[in-house]
């Protein structure tokens, strides 16, 4: 079971993130976007924190983060969103979704670590 779900349609980032995350001893799942995500969500219950993108194809992140508290009533799991977007209306709409922290691309691992751990847990 993944503690950490890590959703972008990237390959490359997808890689990086769950790549180091996992080298510092974190169990990690990884979806394409969020019509995937939300299946892996639904799949594992372990799942305590997703670390997801906002664009991308079939489902955005924000409308995951949605149906993620509205379709599967899940209000415990931890959302972080990790992307390009810094827009004021973005960040607004995915504070109404419950997303606990925006994070602005490029991803760095050192600096966010200590907080995953502790929202993984």
């Amino acid at each position: 079971m993944a503690k950490i779900l890590v959703v972008d349609d990237s390959s490359t980032v997808r890689d990086e993130v769950a790549g180091f995350l996992k080298s510092n001893g974190l169990e990690v799942a990884t979806a394409v976007d969020g019509k995937d995500g939300l299946a892996k969500l639904k799949a594992d219950p372990g799942i305590r924190l997703v670390i997801s993108d906002v664009n991308m194809p079939n489902m955005d992140g924000l409308t995951m983060a949605e149906k993620i508290r509205g379709e599967l009533g899940n209000s415990t799991v931890n959302l972080i969103m990790l992307t390009t977007e810094g827009s004021t209306s973005m960040k607004e709409r995915g504070k109404a979704a419950g997303i606990k922290g925006w994070i602005v691309k490029p991803f760095n691992g050192a600096a966010v670590l200590a907080t995953f751990k502790k929202l993984a847990a």
